[in-house]
């Protein structure tokens, strides 16, 4: 029987098996949202257990970490966090100066607001970047993200803008967050078989992550917010992408991770409207921030994994030259 070569051909796309599934998904989540309740059962579960996936892919990933790598991972991700955190506070504090809390009202830029800028980029996608880890990167990388976790939530955010009183992020769920993982590194640390046998399923879960990751995106959400949504994703990729790259350069990475952690997550969506309601003087900002924040979502999760692959594909063929330059 003849052969259709679909692995093959998913993986000419950059970033292939972490983008067409995602597409795949976002194309079903906009044009038939209603498709996977249709069916029910399995299939229904095969577009919204996201979160069961990643938990699984943290367990899996954990067990092909070293234990000895653990000062690698609280350096990594240490700095890949203070490059992206201490990226939206300048540009907090440089358009807070000029904008305030307020919305621009009018022109090519009405609706864009200090609040959406740091909120869509305050907050790393933390199962895109793990996943395009476990494709282009090293186990150890993936598991900076358990420092980089803290990004998540609106408290960050609200300290950029400068709002006081609230509460920080909650314990349970950071130590949730990183439970998974630790279970795994101890089961792969315990037993090497045990590493070999997890390890292995971590690319094949990548695609189906994809999948449940795009079916939470509504390109319409693109289309509402416009060339100023797409705009602003762009912006998130490249303005917290080039610190992110050279800080990874700098602790003796690649710059691919740093390039993976240069997207918005996808509750980055809900911050607008949380820090409105503890402090209402951005309540006309919160409304369009959340189209312009979901916009980043979709287009950074887009542009984010093509920009990784082709940032991956340089730094092999860099060592492939200057592997022959040692031979000569």
């Amino acid at each position: 029987m003849a052969q259709i070569r679909i692995k093959r051909a998913i993986e000419r796309v950059p970033g292939g098996m972490m983008i067409v599934p995602l597409l795949l998904g976002a194309l079903v989540a906009t044009f038939v949202p209603n498709m996977p309740k249709f069916f029910g059962s399995f299939t229904n579960a095969l577009f919204t257990g996201a979160l069961p996936i990643l938990a699984v892919f943290y367990v899996c990933m954990g067990a092909s970490i070293d234990v000895k790598a653990t000062p690698y991972i609280v350096k990594k991700g240490g700095a890949l966090f203070a490059a992206k955190v201490g990226t939206a506070i300048l540009v907090g504090v440089v358009l807070g100066h000029f904008l305030g809390e307020k919305p621009i009202t009018s022109g090519l830029f009405a609706g864009l607001s200090t609040l959406a800028v740091v909120a869509a980029m305050n907050d790393t996608n933390g199962g895109l970047y793990m996943a395009l880890m476990g494709q282009y990167g090293r186990s150890e990388d993936v598991g900076a993200y358990s420092i980089m976790s803290l990004e998540s939530g609106p408290f960050l955010t609200m300290v950029t803008l400068g709002v006081a009183g609230l509460s920080a992020f909650p314990w349970q769920t950071l130590v949730g967050s990183i439970l998974p993982l630790a279970f795994g590194m101890l089961l792969g640390n315990l037993d090497r078989e045990m590493r070999e046998f997890l390890g292995r399923a971590v690319p094949v879960m990548i695609p189906f992550f994809a999948l449940a990751l795009g079916a939470g995106l509504d390109l319409h959400k693109v289309w509402q917010a416009g060339l100023l949504g797409i705009g602003l994703g762009f912006a998130v990729v490249i303005v917290t992408g080039i610190p992110l790259y050279l800080i990874d350069r700098l602790t003796s990475g690649t710059g691919v991770a740093g390039v993976s952690a240069a997207n918005t997550a996808g509750n980055a969506a809900a911050v607008p409207a949380l820090i409105a309601a503890a402090n209402p003087v951005y309540a006309d900002a919160a409304k369009s921030a959340t189209l312009l924040v979901a916009a980043c979502v979709v287009v950074t999760a887009i542009v984010c994994p093509i920009l990784t692959a082709t940032v991956a594909k340089r730094v092999v063929g860099q060592r492939v030259e200057s592997n022959r330059e040692a031979v000569q």
